[in-house]
């Protein structure tokens, strides 16, 4: 019996309006379905803009294949980016066949926590079978047949897929086969992951014991497609072993790039009356499905008395109406094709299975219009009725706008999709659910208009599916991390225009979602589809707990187009706080000439200091206790003081929080001080250059000690943005992510050096912005010697 999994997944229900309540539950495999139009996919991620990949000013996940590792992929290259056609083509030339020295054949690409239970030995599909094949008499389902790894998820998917030729020739390209001139121990597939279509590339060795292929392969001896595939998918998640457990769904996604629900056939009360019409709809449109049986947990894939297996995920091939004639009555009767992927004869034994009476009422050419067979192929028929009785989980993953071809497509309608990509940031964007409200509005939020209602509507509202998928998560499984707990609330925002950006504290406090994820759950992707009156909504895409680090793609899809946006401020100067601007002035008659002979004294003639004078003067001047002298030269330094801190050091300690643990400012601080003032670029500043310089230190010194309540001398990443905020700078949460990854330290704080840091490099950045974009267009052009200067030098 091939191993399967038993999966336990971590999950939270919302109250109404009121706390999350979490606990955890079992559960097997995930999946839903619904309306369409002949709509298209508005990728809004602003990393692939400017055609990073494609021609034209936006790059088109649809229209686009990325190499594994390139960069745009949304992968981190594990070695050198491969080319098939380069690598193939190499070969051939030097007569070799190819060893993939990313993915070796090793023990440690079959399993990363455990030894192997037996000798496994890698070997090449003419090592295997005579006259190897990639394809025998075209692709079909009844190819697939599961070895020893608990991936049905995956073969459940994979079955699916060869119902659609289009799609399929997309996963695995037609560019390759073993004929002479072909072949050179190299493959190629391609998954959708994140937004973007990678191209894997893998040589041909396989895992084999006794000569026989351990993991998935085909019912017949000589063809390798299935195994290839099974190999270039665990190449992409780091390992075989990291395909073990998980839902049909994440693997239809990864072969459709669409969006899938779930529908929980358990709960009888929630199943939709129309039901049946939804699954016939979806196979009308190529949509992929899946079901699935509640496991037993006390046995491993144990089989009912119906011969159904539990913890097992089955693939639905077929949807369709039947005209039945009994003697006593005649009419439609609805039936669904299931498939087992172990391919055999653990198949339903109830009614309409194999062989069973039932078929004598239906016409011989309905039946020679479905290829009735009754093999024990592992695939069966059974009654809408029975299907949900005895499943408990169906999966249907809609597939995106692109995903079906115009040929394809006839007269079906496809949705309106849009995509973002975020991440949740310890301490500035990873604020945790609503139970947590006081860092809940941190998390990054999403806007969507819906102007149109659905057609054919009688309540005029639009249906949205909401989908939030976490990232790479299954290839992290080695370093010990799992899924996250996530979810997903939506509020509804009357008057949009009259509300902060993003919303703040005080909106969630006192406004309920209007809409929200069923629950908060540690899979790779939460989804919920629902019908809302047109207007404007906000999506605010958590982690359960706050500070819970990953990255996040959040697809939204409904009838007609939804204008979905970031609900964030927009990168730029704004006001400064009031507590900074209103704040007392230092005591300054008769200082200006003495302050410039102190200068003069650092400077020398030329009056001009650079970064290492520069240090020297603000160190002392930052210092918390100064030495008790009567000297002229002290008190200047005590006036400077007075300028850059605006508090007399003998007054008043500064203590840590300004000594910068005792060593003064950093050499890139102060070279970046002078680098933003330096006017002249001589590398020098001057005496009006340095007095303006005072001004800012000044004011980022007092926004630090207003957000530096415990006098800690650092602040959080939370608190980072407020300050920045105070100081006058307008900061996204992209901009504020970058900034706690630039200068946070391992516990997630920023010391007063990074800060100010962070405050030069803000400022030099958005004036040097500014000079180019004296018209405020938000547009600015610098040639590539122009940018690397101007880079170099802030």
């Amino acid at each position: 019996m091939p191993y399967h999994y038993s999966y336990f997944f971590k999950s939270a229900f919302n109250d109404r309006d009121g706390f999350i309540r979490p606990f955890n539950f079992r559960i097997g495999d995930g999946a839903r379905p619904d309306s369409w139009t002949r709509g298209t996919y508005h990728f809004l991620n602003r990393l692939l803009k400017s055609g990073l990949s494609a021609s034209g000013d936006f790059y088109h996940p649809a229209h686009s294949i990325f190499k594994l590792g390139e960069r745009g992929s949304g992968l981190r290259a594990r070695g050198q980016v491969q080319d098939f056609f380069k690598l193939r083509e190499q070969c051939l030339e030097e007569g070799t066949l190819f060893e993939d020295p990313e993915f070796p054949a090793e023990d440690s690409s079959i399993f990363f926590s455990k030894s192997p239970p037996k000798p496994f030995e890698w070997r090449r599909p003419m090592e295997i079978a005579d006259n190897p094949q990639l394809f025998v008499d075209d692709a079909t389902r009844f190819d697939i047949q599961q070895g020893e790894l608990g991936d049905c998820w995956l073969l459940a998917a994979v079955a699916n897929l060869t119902l659609n030729k289009s799609l399929f020739c997309q996963i695995v390209p037609d560019d390759q086969s073993f004929a002479p001139g072909k072949y050179a121990g190299i493959f190629h597939f391609r998954f959708w992951q994140y937004g973007r279509w990678v191209d894997v590339v893998i040589d041909d060795r396989l895992p084999t014991y006794s000569g026989n292929l351990v993991f998935l392969h085909s019912s017949e001896h000589n063809e390798f497609w299935s195994a290839l595939l099974e190999k270039a998918y665990a190449k992409l998640h780091g390992s075989y072993e990291a395909l073990k457990g998980g839902t049909t769904c994440e693997a239809m996604e990864d072969f459709t790039g669409g969006v899938t629900e779930m529908y929980e056939l358990a709960q009888k009360d929630q199943i939709p009356g129309n039901l049946y019409q939804i699954m016939l709809k979806a196979y009308e449109r190529s949509s992929f499905m899946g079901c699935s049986i509640e496991p037993d947990p006390n046995v491993l894939e144990a089989q009912t008395s119906e011969g159904l297996i539990k913890g097992h995920a089955y693939s639905v091939t077929r949807v369709k109406y039947f005209d039945i004639q009994t003697p006593r009555s005649s009419g439609k009767i609805p039936l669904i094709r299931v498939r087992n992927p172990w391919g055999n004869e653990a198949e339903w034994n109830g009614p309409w299975s194999d062989k069973s009476p039932e078929w004598r009422f239906i016409p011989d050419e309905d039946k020679e219009e479905i290829g009735l067979t009754f093999d024990a192929d592992g695939e069966f028929w059974m009654s809408y009725r029975d299907f949900i009785t005895h499943f408990t989980r169906l999966e249907i993953c809609n597939l995106n706008p692109d995903s079906l071809s115009e040929e394809d497509l006839g007269d079906k309608r496809k949705w309106e999709m849009s995509m973002y990509e975020g991440e949740w940031v310890r301490g500035v964007t990873a604020g945790g659910c609503r139970n947590y409200l006081e860092s809940f509005w941190h998390n990054p939020q999403y806007t969507i208009t819906l102007e149109d209602p659905d057609e054919e509507d009688e309540e005029n509202k639009c249906t949205v599916i909401v989908a939030l998928m976490q990232k790479n998560r299954r290839s992290q499984r080695r370093m010990g991390m799992e899924c996250l707990t996530i979810g997903f609330a939506m509020y509804e925002l009357k008057d949009p225009d009259n509300l902060p950006k993003p919303l703040d504290l005080n909106f969630f406090k006192y406004n309920a979602s209007v809409a929200r994820s069923p629950t908060f759950i540690n899979l790779r992707e939460v989804s919920c589809r629902f019908k809302l009156p047109p207007g404007v909504y906000c999506i605010v895409p958590s982690t359960f707990e706050p500070n819970e680090e990953g990255e996040f793609l959040l697809r939204v899809f409904s009838e007609h187009r939804n204008n979905m946006e970031e609900n964030d401020d927009e990168v730029g100067m704004g006001k400064m706080d009031d507590r900074v601007v209103n704040q007392p002035e230092p005591e300054e008659e008769k200082t200006s000439d003495k302050v410039k002979e102190f200068f003069r004294k650092i400077a020398g003639d030329d009056m001009e200091v650079d970064w290492i004078e520069l240090k020297e003067i603000l160190d002392y001047a930052m210092r918390a206790e100064l030495p008790s002298s009567s000297s002229s030269q002290d008190s200047i330094v005590s006036m400077i003081l007075s300028l850059v801190c605006g508090i007399a050091c003998r007054d008043t300690p500064l203590g840590s929080a300004f000594e910068t643990k005792n060593a003064g400012f950093s050499k890139d601080v102060c070279r970046s001080m002078v680098a933003m003032m330096d006017v002249d670029r001589s590398g020098k500043l001057g005496f009006e250059e340095f007095k303006a310089l005072w001004i800012d230190i000044r004011q980022w010194k007092a926004v630090f000690k207003l957000y530096d309540k415990d006098g800690s001398g650092c602040l959080s990443p939370f608190e980072l943005r407020q300050a920045l905020n105070s100081a006058g700078y307008r900061l996204n949460h992209h901009i504020l992510n970058i900034l706690a990854h630039r200068y946070s330290s391992k516990n997630g704080l920023i010391s007063f050096d990074d800060y100010m840091m962070c405050a030069v490099r803000l400022k030099a950045m958005i004036d040097m912005f500014k000079e180019r974009d004296p018209d405020n267009s938000n547009t600015a052009t610098f040639t590539l010697e122009e940018w690397v200067e101007r880079t170099l030098y802030s």
